[in-house]
C-alpha cells in the first residue's frame, strides 16, 4: 500500500472535519461536534493557529489524521497534547495509525516537550491495546470537567 504522512494544510480541513465525525460516531457523540469549518480552518491556520496535524493519504485521500497542540502544565512544563487520533475504519490495521502516532512522538522528542498526553475513553479496548504497545501510562482517578459556550455566556 503507497501512502504519505504529511503536515495538514487548510485545505485538508473539510476531510479532517469529516473524520473527527467518524470519530464522535465511534466515540457514540456525534452531537458533540459543534465546530464549524470556518472556525476549525482559522484555529489551525489563521492569524493565531492554535493547532497542527499530520495527515495519512492514500491515493491522494486522506484516510487517517492526528492534530494535537501545546498544553502547558504548571506540574511538568510543556506538554504535547493529541487532541484527536484516528484512522478510518477501512484503513485500521495496516500500520498507519502507529506511523501516524510515532510522528506525533517524534514532534514531542524535536520540541523538547516534557511529555505527551492524551485522553482515551476507558471502554475503548483497540485504543487502549495499542496505547499499551508503547508502554504507555494510563492514568485513573482524573474526571474530565468543561463549561459548555452556553455555561459561558450565562455566567
Amino acid at each position: 500500500m503507497d501512502f504519505n504522512i504529511r503536515f495538514a494544510t487548510a485545505e485538508d480541513c473539510p476531510r479532517i472535519l469529516e473524520l473527527i465525525n467518524e470519530l464522535a460516531v465511534y466515540e457514540k457523540a456525534p452531537e458533540e461536534v459543534t465546530v464549524t469549518l470556518d472556525h476549525f480552518i482559522d484555529a489551525g491556520f489563521g492569524k493565531n493557529p492554535v493547532w497542527k496535524a499530520f495527515v495519512a493519504e492514500v491515493d491522494n485521500t486522506i484516510v487517517g489524521f492526528a492534530l494535537y497542540y501545546t498544553r502547558y502544565s504548571t506540574w511538568k512544563g510543556c506538554r504535547l497534547y493529541l487532541e484527536d487520533f484516528i484512522v478510518t475504519e477501512e484503513f485500521r490495521g495496516k500500520g498507519l495509525g502507529k506511523i501516524l502516532f510515532e510522528k506525533v512522538i517524534a514532534e514531542a522528542k524535536n520540541g523538547n516537550y516534557s511529555g505527551m498526553v492524551w485522553q482515551v475513553l476507558d471502554w475503548n479496548e483497540p485504543a487502549i491495546n495499542f496505547y499499551n504497545k508503547y508502554k504507555a501510562h494510563l492514568e485513573s482517578g482524573w474526571l474530565n470537567a468543561a463549561l459548555s459556550t452556553e455555561q459561558i455566556k450565562a455566567f
